[in-house]
C-alpha cells in the first residue's frame, strides 16, 4: 500500500501541475502543496520526473489493491475493470492530468519519458487482469494495452460527464480492435 506521504506528494504534484503547467513544477511548490518538508520529497523523489514515476506507482498500486481477477470473466473484461479502475484513480486529479496532457505535446522529451514509463504501468495492469506477461508475447501484450490506454485517454480528456460513459465506450473499441491484432498476429492467450 502507498503510505500517506506518498499520496500528499501526488495530490501537490498534480494541485501545481494544475495551477502553473508542467514546467511550472518546482520542489518549492511541490512541497507547499503536498505539505511535505523538501528534506523528505528529495529522499523520495529527486526531481519532478521521479514525481510522475511516483504517480505511476501508486496508481499502479491502488488498482492492484482494489482488483480481484474474476476467473470466470473473459480476460477483456478483466482488462475493462482493470482500466476503468485506472481512470477512477486518476479522476481526483484530472485538472492537474488534463493540463500534463496538454503540455507534452509541446514537450517531445517528456512525451518521450512517458511513453517508456507507461508499458511498465500496462504490464502490472495485465497481471491485475490476470493475463501473463512472460516473454514475447507478455511483451506484445503490454505494449498494446499501452495503445488501448492512450485510446481510452484521449477520449477521457474530452469525457466530462460524470459516468464517463464516452470513455468506457472508446476503450471498448480499444479493446476490440486489440483483440483483432492479437488474432491476425496469432498472440498466444
Amino acid at each position: 500500500m502507498s503510505d500517506e506521504t506518498d499520496t500528499k506528494l501526488v495530490t501537490g504534484l498534480w494541485q501545481v501541475v494544475a495551477a502553473h503547467g508542467w514546467h511550472g513544477v518546482t520542489m518549492r511548490r511541490i512541497a507547499e502543496a503536498s505539505g511535505v518538508a523538501p528534506a523528505e520529497i528529495r529522499r523520495r523523489c529527486p526531481g519532478p520526473l521521479a514525481l510522475l514515476c511516483l504517480h505511476g506507482r501508486v496508481v499502479d498500486q491502488l488498482v492492484l489493491e482494489g482488483t480481484v481477477a474474476d476467473p470466470t470473466s473473459s480476460a477483456r473484461d478483466r482488462l475493462f475493470d482493470v482500466i476503468m479502475r485506472r481512470i477512477d484513480a486518476m479522476q481526483p486529479h484530472r485538472e492537474g492530468v488534463l493540463r500534463l496532457l496538454r503540455d507534452v505535446r509541446r514537450d517531445p522529451l517528456l512525451g518521450l519519458f512517458l511513453l517508456t514509463a507507461l508499458p511498465r504501468s500496462m504490464a502490472w495492469m495485465l497481471e491485475a487482469a490476470g493475463i501473463s506477461t512472460a516473454g514475447l508475447p507478455g511483451l506484445a501484450r503490454a505494449k498494446g494495452l499501452t495503445a488501448v490506454w492512450l485510446a481510452t485517454m484521449r477520449a477521457w480528456e474530452k469525457d466530462a460527464s460524470t459516468d464517463l460513459g464516452a470513455t468506457m465506450a472508446a476503450l471498448d473499441r480499444a479493446l476490440d480492435r486489440a483483440e483483432q491484432v492479437a488474432k491476425a498476429v496469432r498472440l498466444p492467450e
